[in-house]
């Protein structure tokens, strides 16, 4: 019984245990097999940066405020954030990278950047 490549199905030449005819076979294969989980990934990691953009862009000096209609018009998207951070009095900033916002009242945002990365 010949074995065959897994990716292109040509007749595999050599040991027993061979699985694939070449390196690139190999790669495609498993390129294929995590598709998803790439787009998946990557898709997370493009809003990511669109809104540690939009959030450099609208805080140039390190500190403002600015209402959630500008973060929204601007395609902020708010369930994506990389880390949060708890004050003594409770409140919390999230952050995207090195830029954070903090709810306020009213439907204002305080921007911040953390510059003790």
């Amino acid at each position: 019984m010949e074995k065959k490549c897994l990716s292109c199905g040509d007749v595999l030449i050599g040991r027993a245990d061979k699985k694939f005819c070449n390196d690139s076979c190999r790669n495609n294969y498993h390129h294929n097999q995590n598709r998803d989980q790439i787009n998946f990934i990557r898709n997370i990691n493009n809003i990511l940066k669109k809104n540690r953009a939009i959030l450099k862009a609208l805080n140039p000096d390190g500190k403002t405020k600015v209402k959630k209609q500008t973060l929204d018009r601007e395609g902020f998207n708010f369930k994506y954030f990389t880390s949060t951070y708890v004050t003594k009095d409770k409140r919390v900033y999230y952050f995207v990278y090195d830029q954070g916002y903090l709810p306020l009242e009213n439907e204002f945002f305080a921007l911040v950047e953390n510059t003790n990365i």
